[in-house]
C-alpha cells in the first residue's frame, strides 16, 4: 500500500514537472499570407482550393521547420516567402501580374526586430527571389532600399544570377491585364484624367501580396514581404511592400507585421508600424491593435487588406477586412492552421 502510494505521488510529480516544461518552453512562431482580396469560395473549384491550401502549407511548415530546428526567424521567412514567389499561384515571384506594358516589376522587403536592420528593393525586373535580395541589401549593403537598375547592379555584384523577365509569364495574369486594360480604356473614354480611369479599376487590381512574420527561439521577430504590385500599374509604381513601416515592420519590443492590400492606403497609413506602435505605446494585444488599424481606421477610408502579425510572446494575429486573405500559422503551442475565406 506504502509502495503504490510512493509510486503515485512520483508520478504526479513527474507529470507535474513535465506540464511545467511544456509550458515553460520558449515560444517560437510564424504567420504567412498570400494576398487578400475578393477570394470567394464560389470561385473555386475544390481541386484549385486544395491545390492553394497545400500549397500555404508547404511555406509555413518550411518555415516552421527551421525556427524548430533552432534557426533564425530572418531564415524562417525568408525560406517562407521563396516557397510562395516559386509559385503561381501568388502576385510573387513567378506569380507576378503584369505592369501596363506587359513586363513585371517586383518589390520585396525585410526587417530584423531585434535592430531594425531593414533591407529592401523595388521595381526589379530579372531577379527570381525579391526577398532574397532585399535580405542581401540588408546584410552587405549600407542602404535599405535599392530600387531598378541599381538594385539589379548589386545583384550582380553579391553574385546573384538575373533572369529574363518572361519567366514570371503566366496566362492567368495576362488574362487579367487584358481585362484590366479594357477597363482602363473604357473609363478613359469618359475622363481625361488617368487617376480617375485607374480608380474604376475592381480592387482586385490593386492588391495581391505575400509576406511572413516570425518569433525564434531567441526571441528575435523578423519580417519581409514580397510582390509583382499592382496589375496594370505605370510610371514605376512602387506600392507598400518595399516600404519600411508600411508593407513591413519588426521589433522586438512590440511584434512583427507583413501587410497585403491596397498599398496606397497602407503606405499613407504607415499600417505595419502603426499596428506595433499601438502594441509597445499603448500596451495593446496584437489582435486589439490589427483590428483597429485594418478596420477602425482603414476600412471607413476604402483601404482593403489586412496584416498577419505576431508578437514576442509567440502569440499570432490574422485580421483583414476583405473577403478573404490567404494564410497559414503555426508555433509551438498551435497547429498547422490554414484559411483562405473569411469564416474559417
Amino acid at each position: 500500500m506504502k509502495k503504490t502510494f510512493v509510486l503515485s505521488i512520483i508520478a504526479s510529480a513527474c507529470l507535474t514537472l513535465s506540464n511545467s516544461a511544456l509550458s515553460d518552453e520558449t515560444p517560437f512562431a510564424i504567420a504567412i499570407h498570400g494576398g487578400a482580396g475578393t477570394i470567394e469560395k464560389a470561385k473555386f473549384t475544390p481541386a484549385q482550393e486544395k491545390a492553394y491550401r497545400a500549397k500555404l502549407t508547404e511555406a509555413v511548415e518550411a518555415g516552421y521547420t527551421v525556427l524548430e530546428q533552432g534557426g533564425e526567424s530572418l531564415d524562417a521567412i525568408t525560406t517562407a516567402i521563396q516557397v510562395l514567389e516559386q509559385s503561381p499561384f501568388f502576385n510573387a515571384g513567378r506569380g507576378a501580374v503584369y505592369t501596363y506594358d506587359g513586363s513585371h516589376e517586383l518589390d520585396a522587403s525585410i526587417m530584423d526586430g531585434r535592430n531594425r536592420e531593414a533591407g529592401a528593393v523595388a521595381g526589379v525586373k530579372h531577379i527570381e527571389s525579391p526577398i532574397q535580395l532585399a535580405r542581401l541589401v540588408m546584410d552587405n549593403s549600407v542602404h535599405v532600399m535599392l530600387s531598378g537598375q541599381g538594385a539589379e547592379e548589386f545583384a550582380k555584384e553579391q553574385g546573384v544570377t538575373l533572369i529574363e523577365n518572361n519567366i514570371f509569364d503566366t496566362e492567368h495574369r495576362y488574362e487579367a491585364l487584358l481585362k484590366a486594360k479594357q477597363k482602363l480604356d473604357k473609363a478613359k473614354a469618359t475622363s481625361t484624367n488617368y487617376q480617375a480611369a485607374h480608380q474604376a479599376l475592381p480592387t482586385n487590381y490593386k492588391m495581391g501580396t505575400v509576406g511572413a512574420v516570425a518569433l525564434d527561439k531567441n526571441g528575435n521577430l523578423a519580417a519581409g514581404t514580397s510582390t509583382g504590385g499592382m496589375t496594370a500599374k505605370r510610371f514605376g509604381r512602387i506600392g507598400d511592400a518595399p516600404v519600411i513601416g508600411a508593407g513591413t515592420f519588426a521589433d522586438n519590443d512590440s511584434c512583427a507585421v507583413s501587410a497585403t492590400g491596397h498599398g496606397e492606403y497602407f503606405i499613407r497609413y504607415n499600417v505595419a508600424s502603426d499596428v506595433c506602435a499601438r502594441v509597445k505605446y499603448q500596451n495593446k494585444t496584437i489582435a486589439q491593435a490589427g483590428n483597429e488599424v485594418i478596420n477602425q481606421v482603414l476600412a471607413p477610408i476604402g483601404g482593403t487588406g489586412g496584416v498577419i502579425i505576431v508578437d514576442a510572446k509567440g502569440n499570432i494575429s490574422l485580421p483583414f477586412n476583405t473577403s478573404g486573405m490567404y494564410r497559414a500559422s503555426k508555433s509551438n503551442t498551435q497547429a498547422t492552421y490554414v484559411g483562405i475565406f473569411k469564416d474559417e
